[in-house]
């Protein structure tokens, strides 16, 4: 197809409708079966420069023409309440599902590296004499691992990690436009951390008090972790394996649907924060702490199995129920 010439054939069309939407609230009648004529023949044009042209500004632009002047034939949308529902027994939990086995491999791998660093560092009395001094060790170990949760009052101190893990959520997320390529790193960097940790308190026979308190708060937050490295992955992966679909329609479709996982984990995330704050530092039995912890973890797991496997048989993906940038065409 000559661009070109189509662009300059339609042009006068595209940019009519672009005016009818603007004023909109001051159209006749005569206006207004115009513009829903419009529509639909702008609709089409749409179909045809996706499927054969690879000009992504121009179908952009009809895009975001389609989509306003949608809004302004339909008027109505859909209850705020509706949308809310939708969200949380349908996009946030088909999501995960479908990005099921990048989460479990970002989990295996982290669980791998921290749980090798972990006891490298806890056989090797040099490794832990270049990490810090005989006595800072025994300072974390015997103090300021334990003093860390309950050093500040639990409602600010639950806002602080909310904010700290849903920063580190949306760090990995954002990282998918370069493909997912930082990602590792990040998940690497976080295990190391865990694993060093863990190293240090094992070495001074610790170990059950450092699974006392990552445990309750732990299992949920580094799910959460797992979970945006999966869809940022598999975003990044997107643009290298767009599959059968055009390359940009692809990464638009995954593009949303991470976004519904962001926002998904900011309650997620918030519920650790909680956990963190008020169960990991409480005085209850660590049985106790750590059995709120699992049931937190069963509970998410479960929701996002049942609801998400629920949405995939219904052939959901995730993405917004009337996406901008899709048309029908013959």
């Amino acid at each position: 197809m000559d661009i070109d010439a189509f662009i300059t054939a339609h042009r006068p069309v595209w940019d009519r409708l672009d005016h009818l939407v603007k004023n909109r609230s001051s159209l006749t009648g005569a206006e207004v079966d115009e513009l829903v004529d419009l529509y639909q023949r702008v609709s089409t044009h749409l179909s045809i420069v996706r499927s054969s042209s690879r000009d992504a500004m121009l179908t952009g632009r009809l895009s975001a023409l389609v989509a306003r002047a949608r809004s302004a034939v339909t008027g109505a949308h859909t209850p705020a309440w509706r949308e809310l529902v939708r969200f949380f027994t349908v996009s946030f939990p088909v999501v995960a599902y479908r990005a099921r086995w990048w989460w479990l491999s970002a989990a295996l791998a982290s669980i791998a590296v921290a749980w090798v660093l972990g006891a490298w560092v806890a056989a090797n009395p040099d490794v832990q004499a270049s990490i810090a001094s005989p006595d800072e060790i025994a300072q974390l170990v015997d103090h300021d691992f334990a003093d860390y949760y309950s050093e500040h009052p639990a409602a600010s101190f639950a806002g602080h990690v909310w904010v700290n893990n849903a920063w580190v959520s949306a760090q990995v997320i954002i990282y998918a436009i370069l493909l997912g390529i930082p990602i590792p790193y990040i998940l690497y960097s976080n295990a190391a951390n865990v694993g060093v940790s863990a190293g240090l308190m094992a070495s001074r026979g610790k170990l059950d008090i450092f699974f006392g308190l990552i445990t309750p708060h732990g299992l949920l937050e580094l799910t959460g972790v797992f979970l945006a490295a999966a869809v940022g992955l598999r975003l990044g992966w997107t643009v290298i394996d767009p599959g059968p679909r055009r390359r940009l329609e692809a990464l638009a479709e995954q593009g949303r649907a991470v976004m519904s996982v962001a926002l998904g984990l900011v309650v997620v995330l918030f519920v650790s924060g909680l956990i963190e704050a008020f169960v990991t530092p409480s005085g209850l039995p660590t049985a106790v702490r750590v059995g709120i912890g699992v049931l937190a973890e069963v509970a998410f797991l479960a929701y996002v199995i049942v609801f998400g496997r629920r949405a995939l048989r219904e052939n959901e993906t995730g993405d917004v129920e009337r996406a901008p940038d899709v048309a029908p065409t013959a």
